[in-house]
């Protein structure tokens, strides 16, 4: 499986104006920087989590954001939310899935069932749901977007990891049918051909790493995890590429050595 380096495109040097995203897992540090950097571009971002408290406690500082609780879990939740953004705002712009968790066990006969449903219930089942609820609102907007952060265990899964690699792997191929069917739709539709203008892509990392795990471990190699920040740039740079180079990719963002 192929996958495509990061562009390196900075927050700071893009507008995002009068686009709204929704960043699902906000309140995780990864959410927060990827908020913090989509809010600081212009754009109206709807952070959803599960806990009120910690959204607010974790995003406190945002200007603009409207924090939203919702278990992506339930599909019906997600569909209420779905509607109420589309009278709201008119839809969403983009949709940055960034719930997800880790799961291991004692190889192949270690993966217990308790681990695989709490894995395939945060990692696909809730982006399954909130794809299926916002694709039509993505695939509306002129720059309709759509991202996961998957993990290199894809491409070499342990038997220790089996069940973390199988859900990623899954999410992937969820996130690759999204893209066909916004590329079907659009430049690829035999009539009444349009510009791609909506893309879905995935945001390969070994893990991610943030200034509070630094703190807590000092003396540990982060070098090949992805810091945050770098995550939230790649988040917002998916707003100034095209549509059609851009729907399918995997896109690196592991550090270069």
């Amino acid at each position: 499986m192929s996958t495509t380096p990061a562009t390196g495109t900075s927050a700071s040097d893009q507008s995002m104006r009068g686009r709204t995203v929704l960043v699902a897992g906000a309140a995780s540090a990864s959410g927060v920087a990827v908020c913090k950097a989509l809010e600081a571009a212009g754009a109206k971002v709807v952070a959803v989590g599960r806990d009120a408290a910690r959204l607010e406690n974790t995003l406190f500082d945002l200007l603009d954001a409207d924090l939203r609780t919702c278990d992506l879990s339930r599909p019906g939740d997600v569909d209420a939310l779905s509607q109420d953004l589309q009278e709201m705002y008119g839809g969403i712009d983009g949709l940055i899935h960034l719930v997800g968790g880790w799961r291991g066990g004692g190889g192949i006969t270690g993966q217990k069932e308790d681990d695989w449903d709490f894995l395939q219930t945060n990692i696909l089942q809730t982006l399954r749901n909130v794809s299926r609820s916002f694709y039509d609102q993505l695939a509306a907007s002129d720059d309709g977007r759509l991202a996961i952060v998957s993990s290199t265990s894809v491409d070499s899964p342990t038997a220790g990891g089996a069940g973390y690699a199988a859900a990623k792997a899954a999410a992937e191929a969820w996130v690759q049918a999204i893209a066909q069917g916004f590329r079907r739709a659009q430049s690829g539709a035999k009539e009444n051909a349009q510009p791609q203008h909506s893309a879905a892509v995935v945001f390969v990392v070994k893990a991610l790493v943030d200034d509070a795990m630094r703190s807590a471990e000092p003396d540990r190699d982060f070098s090949t995890y992805t810091d945050v920040q770098a995550l939230a740039d790649a988040a917002v740079g998916l707003f100034c590429q095209d549509a059609a180079q851009l729907n399918g990719q995997r896109i690196s963002l592991v550090p270069q050595s």
